[in-house]
């Protein structure tokens, strides 16, 4: 994986609770992405080792959603010196820290309140280490994403607009809005900078290939084709996020934060109202049990 990076960049994947963190060396030091609240002291403690006592110069996030920019505060915290910058299309929504607009309540994840510094504007350019990195809206997973791509190496920081088998959920369709179109426009912007290296939200860093791209394509065509498929998707990551959270929980307790999440109240109201809310959890739970990422035993649910 690190033969692919350039040197000065550095990638440590976190896994799926926390973003992978992207550490850039250089005149301009950086860190980016900062991971969900409950491993913040791993953060600091990683991007300490990564930088030193003083921590890096900037730390971006591509996107606010609660897995990129839930350790934030405490770097804040732990760097005092250190300039945080965010997309623009929810500056004001960080600043009044409105937790409902910034998604951390609909979802029923927890994300420390930060500040920022500046912001991060499509179609500009910005230091990052010793080159310059172009800025480009990525809508999409989420309508303020941006990914990040560095020209000479053809370095694509993709965030969750691109994986190697895939993207991430698409969450504006769970609240009901359309954004399909969007995703495809962002695979289009994706292919056209003709990337060599991807450093995506979450998995390995890898190298572009033309069936990168026709896995994702394919994966949109199926959830355009069948929407209930990818509401039943992004019902599933949530569920699966909140068992990476807790590891294991009273099965009660579970399912009652399940039924008081809007996202998932939206996603059972909008396409399985057929079925009570209950029935609809236990058919999903089931699902995630034969797909082996769950258990259920002795009224725990415990993550796999």
């Amino acid at each position: 994986m690190h033969d692919l990076l350039f040197p000065g960049l550095q990638v440590v994947e976190r896994g799926w609770l926390s973003a992978n963190l992207v550490v850039v060396h250089g005149r301009c030091s950086a860190a980016i992405d900062s991971g969900y609240f409950s491993h913040e002291a791993q953060t600091v403690a990683l991007v300490q080792a990564a930088f030193g006592a003083g921590g890096p110069q900037l730390l971006l996030n591509t996107h606010l959603h609660s897995d990129h920019c839930g350790g934030n505060a405490a770097l804040q915290q732990q760097f005092a010196a250190m300039r945080t910058l965010i997309p623009p299309g929810q500056a004001a929504q960080v600043t009044a820290w409105d937790a409902q607009a910034l998604s951390y309540q609909p979802t029923g994840q927890h994300c420390p309140r930060f500040g920022h510094d500046g912001l991060l504007r499509p179609g500009e350019t910005i230091v990052l280490g010793d080159r310059s990195w172009q800025i480009h809206a990525a809508a999409g997973h989420d309508p303020h994403s941006v990914v990040l791509f560095e020209p000479l190496s053809r370095t694509l920081v993709s965030a969750d607009a691109l994986w190697e088998n895939g993207f991430g959920a698409i969450f504006p369709e769970l609240e009901g809005l359309h954004a399909f179109d969007e995703v495809g426009r962002t695979l289009d912007l994706i292919e056209s900078l003709e990337p060599v290296t991807v450093v995506p939200g979450h998995g390995p860093v890898f190298c572009y290939r033309p069936e990168v791209m026709v896995r994702a394509r394919e994966r949109l065509a199926s959830f355009v084709q069948d929407p209930r498929r990818h509401a039943k998707h992004g019902a599933k990551v949530l569920l699966k996020f909140k068992l990476l959270e807790v590891q294991q929980q009273p099965l009660g307790d579970y399912l009652a934060w399940a039924c008081r999440t809007p996202h998932l109240q939206t996603v059972h109201r909008s396409w399985f109202s057929e079925r009570s809310m209950e029935q609809w959890l236990g058919s999903v739970l089931d699902e995630l049990q034969q797909a082996g990422v769950a258990v259920v035993r002795e009224g725990m649910i415990l993550d796999h």
